[in-house]
Formats: C-alpha cells, structure tokens, sequence
C-alpha cells in the first residue's frame, strides 16, 4: 500500500517563517505569498497569518499589496524601534509591543509589530524574539478558538508575549534575594553596587516593555474594540490582568532595589564614620603624650621642675594617667 502523499512544500522567501491560511472548521493550509489574494477573495470564514522576521521592503511592499496595509503602518514595520502603541487605519489595527527573553543569563530586547485585519494577522519580529510557532501550535489544537478568526491569533500571541515576561521576572526577584547577603557584608564590595544597578537598569527597561502594554491590551478588552467579538474580550481581559500582575511585581522589585542601594550605601557610611571615629580617639590619645613631650622640647634654659629629681617619672606617671583616663572615655562611649 503506498504511503499517503505530502503536501508539497510551499517555497517562502528567507523572511517568511509561516504562511498559512486557516479555514472555518480549523484546518491549515500553507500558501505562498501570491496567493493570499485568492484566499481572502472567497468569503469562507478562512483568515490568513503570516510570520515574518526582520522582513526587508520587497516582502512588506508584497505584504501591503495583498492586505492592502497603510503606508504608514508599513514604514513603522519597516524601521521598528517603534514604541508600543495600537493604531487603527480603517479597518484594520496596528500594534507594536517590546518583548524580553533571557539569552544566557541577560535579557535582551526586540520588538514585534502586528497587523490584524477581518480575515488576516501578520506578526513582524525584530532583534531579540522568540518564534511564536508555540502559539501557532497552541491555537491549533484548540479548535474553539479558530472559530474566532484573526481576533484568536492575535490572542495567542499576545499571551505568549506576556507569560514570557513572568519567568524574567522571577529571575530578577532570585538576584535580589541573592545579593541580599552582600547588601549587609562588612566590608565595601564595588561590585554589589554595580549588580544592584545593573538589575535596576534592565528593571526599568522591562517596565518600559510592560507598561505601554497593558494600555494596548485596555484597548483590545473594551467593549468597543474593533474586530474583537465579546468572548475574545474576556480572553484579551485576562491577559491584562496578567500584564498588570508583572508590571506591578516589577514596580516593587524596582523600590526594593532603590532600597537595596541606599541601604548598602547607607551602611558604607556608617562603617566609614566609625573608622573615622577611632582614628579620632587614637589621634587624641597620642595628642597627649605629643603635647607634653614638644612643650619639654623646646631650648629654654628655665622650664617648670626641669632641676628636680622625680621630674621625669613623675611627668610620666601623669602622662599614662591622662592617656588612660582618656582611653577609658573613649571606650565607654565606644570610639574604641
């Protein structure tokens, strides 16, 4: 018996991680380029998604002849280092969102742009992204949200977007619990200093990723949205919720780590005034003995019991006493 033939492999060019076009009952299909046309003319309830990666102008002029994309939503595509927003151009949504993953113990930036149309979603990936080939898989075993078209796609992603984000998080809540240890050393570390900035730097760059997204997402679950059907709405709400979570965590991770520098600083200062006050209290007990010795130092002829025999022990014996009485002040109040 012969084997069931393959489906021939559709040839894309290098940019193009996927093409395919999902029918109403949740079957895909993958397309070339010039061929999304002739899906969207048949009014079947099918939509297209297409990935792209770091695409150049010849693939997203193809893209805005196909889905007739505005000219300025393309440019944004084109350039990227946009910052996060959602445009609407007629019927059809513009959103771009950063995102974060850590890449051997940094975490590293890009950007993704989406168009989402009627019957159609183009996900545009820029620097550090991940695939979402996840979420392409994800909302293709669950055939209840293909029913909703594009609106489902652009859920999926954006969740897998957001859930990404939770695990950095974390990791930044270990690095703090980790230097918590040196925070509170002994001694002065330069390099505590700097690990505790270096996590507030990149904090502050994930919240500049997180923050404007959730205003996108606001947008998406409000009732008015457009091609966003009612329960979609509830889907778009709890990624929110999600959202708003991290940035939150991210927040307080941030005020902790504000902390944390002024602590450790703090600190630094308190074991420096102590280093200064014994310094202080060694100078005044030796300031005695020098005060006494310089004033019987100097060439006079007449000097107060210069001549008597017990001089010298006795200027001795009161010099102890006084660098004893001032030691023992000292150590009462501890200097010493």
């Amino acid at each position: 018996m012969a084997a069931p033939s393959q489906p021939p492999r559709v040839s894309l060019p290098a940019s193009v991680m996927n093409c395919a076009a999902y029918s109403a009952d949740g079957e895909r299909r993958d397309i070339d380029l010039d061929s999304i046309s002739d899906v969207l003319d048949v009014d079947d309830g099918s939509f297209v998604w297409v990935g792209l990666y770091e695409p150049d102008s010849r693939v997203l002029n193809k893209l805005q002849e196909e889905f007739g994309l505005h000219d300025l939503a393309i440019e944004d595509a084109r350039n990227a280092h946009q910052r996060p927003k959602i445009e609407t151009y007629g019927n059809s949504l513009f959103i771009a969102l950063h995102t974060a993953q850590n890449m051997e113990g940094s975490i590293n930036f890009g950007e993704t742009h989406l168009f989402i149309g009627p019957r159609y979603l183009v996900t545009v990936r820029h620097g550090a992204s991940s695939s979402y080939g996840d979420a392409r898989a994800r909302m293709e075993r669950e055939p209840e949200l293909l029913k909703h078209g594009p609106a489902a796609a652009l859920y999926v992603v954006l969740d897998m977007v957001v859930d990404r984000l939770l695990p950095i998080v974390d990791e930044f809540g270990n690095a703090l619990n980790a230097l918590e240890t040196d925070i509170f050393a002994d001694e002065f570390d330069k390099q505590t200093v700097q690990k505790l900035y270096d996590l507030k730097r990149e904090l502050t760059r994930l919240r500049l990723a997180v923050a404007p997204l959730q205003d996108v997402l606001s947008h998406l679950a409000r009732p008015r949205a457009d091609l966003i059907d009612e329960e979609m709405r509830l889907y778009f709400r709890d990624v929110l919720d999600h959202a708003v979570r991290i940035n939150e965590n991210t927040d307080t991770l941030r005020e902790m780590l504000t902390a944390a520098v002024n602590v450790n600083l703090a600190l630094v200062t308190v074991r420096q005034g102590e280093v200064v006050k014994r310094m202080g209290a060694w100078a005044a007990l030796l300031a005695v003995p020098t005060l006494v010795t310089g004033w019987y130092g100097m060439n006079f002829a007449v000097m107060p019991e210069l001549q008597g025999r017990w001089s010298y022990p006795v200027l001795a014996a009161l010099v102890a006493g006084g660098v004893f009485a001032l030691y023992r002040a000292f150590k009462r109040s501890g200097w010493l």
